[in-house]
């Protein structure tokens, strides 16, 4: 245990028994993080009233993700962590968010609620029978964000600044050409730059809404409750304006989602998303251009992640590279279908076997 590790569990002792006066921490536990510079335990709790458990964040150092940082998609100093910020007006939407005990940015320390320990993904692995259900609470709650969300929204809100646009698109695909182009055996880098940027531009000229960015089965977690079950929404701070179907990419097509997912299912959601924005008085495309841009959000994040694996496989951490195959063939799917017309060459880089080491 480090210095800094010591003075984040003296405050959380402290913070403890100034909200639950008589409770004690009887322990603190690491969480595995995924791919953020965020860190998390799981903190036991006893007596004075106090939850049994609540989770303590070290909001590390940077308050903005690396590519509002390296872009410089946001001009102003920030008054305030980006997840007090969106978590703000995700309450007052009656998004299903956890609970805010104490924050102190200036330990950059946070304690919340405790969401449990069973993400999506764990519950729809133990339970294949309900992943229907699942997946389709799941897509009610992104209309929650697309619709109330973005009719919530201030112009001078935080998330209301940041677009997901051509030039965020294009930006993500460049991990893709210097090492997930590895990962197929006839991609030449140089050549398919020009279909990126296609791709990119495409992307850019759709209708935003105001989005999770990051909303897959382990950003969201299954609660019982007396009548079933209820989701949790996690790691919303990077919410920001995005094409709708972006959320729904990530959601149904991440890592190996297609084992949970698969067309047939994919398609009732994505007609039962589109019918509840009709509902909603809040479509904004025809359902053939919400299909396409559906294709090339899934295409864009195919690619995205298989550089993004790949980088984090060089940088010693282990595990994403088994998700390589899987995103390789979400990419190959939807260059098989009517979207690959418009990317002839990275039809033909997907078209060859991927390559020794996308296979390990």
């Amino acid at each position: 245990m480090s210095a800094n590790d010591d003075a984040f569990f003296t405050w959380t002792r402290d913070t403890a028994r100034c909200l639950w006066p008589g409770a004690r921490v009887d322990r603190i536990d690491a969480l595995r993080g995924d791919a953020s510079t965020r860190r998390f335990w799981r903190v036991h709790l006893a007596d004075g009233g106090a939850p049994t458990s609540a989770i303590l964040v070290d909001l590390g150092p940077h308050d903005l993700p690396p590519y509002a940082r390296t872009l410089k998609l946001v001009p102003d100093p920030l008054q305030e962590p980006p997840w007090l910020t969106v978590h703000r007006l995700l309450s007052r939407i009656g998004a299903p968010v956890p609970a805010v005990y104490d924050a102190d940015p200036a330990h950059r320390a946070m304690l919340v609620e405790d969401a449990g320990e069973t993400s999506l993904f764990d519950a729809v692995r133990k339970w294949p029978s309900g992943a229907a259900d699942l997946f389709r609470s799941a897509v009610e709650l992104l209309m929650l964000f697309h619709v109330d969300g973005t009719r919530a929204l201030q112009p001078d809100f935080l998330s209301a600044k940041i677009a997901y646009d051509q030039h965020l698109f294009r930006w993500e695909l460049k991990e893709f050409l210097e090492l997930g182009c590895s990962a197929l055996a006839n991609a030449d880098p140089a050549s398919l730059a020009p279909e990126l940027d296609a791709l990119a531009a495409e992307l850019g000229r759709l209708p935003r809404v105001f989005s999770h960015r990051d909303f897959h089965g382990q950003n969201l977690f299954v609660q019982p409750v007396p009548d079933g079950v209820k989701l949790r929404v996690i790691d919303f701070q990077d919410a920001l304006m995005a094409p709708a179907a972006q959320d729904l990419a990530v959601l149904l097509t991440t890592r190996d989602t297609a084992k949970m997912v698969p067309p047939a299912l994919e398609r009732r959601l994505l007609d039962f998303y589109y019918t509840g924005l009709g509902r909603r008085e809040a479509a904004t495309l025809s359902h053939d251009e919400f299909l396409r841009s559906y294709q090339l959000c899934v295409l864009q994040h195919a690619l995205k992640m298989m550089g993004r694996f790949m980088l984090f496989e060089r940088d010693g951490r282990r595990g994403y590279a088994a998700f390589v195959p899987h995103v390789i063939a979400q990419g190959r799917r939807i260059l098989s279908g009517p979207a690959g017309q418009s990317f002839p060459l990275l039809v033909a880089a997907f078209d060859a076997p991927p390559t020794v080491e996308a296979r390990r």
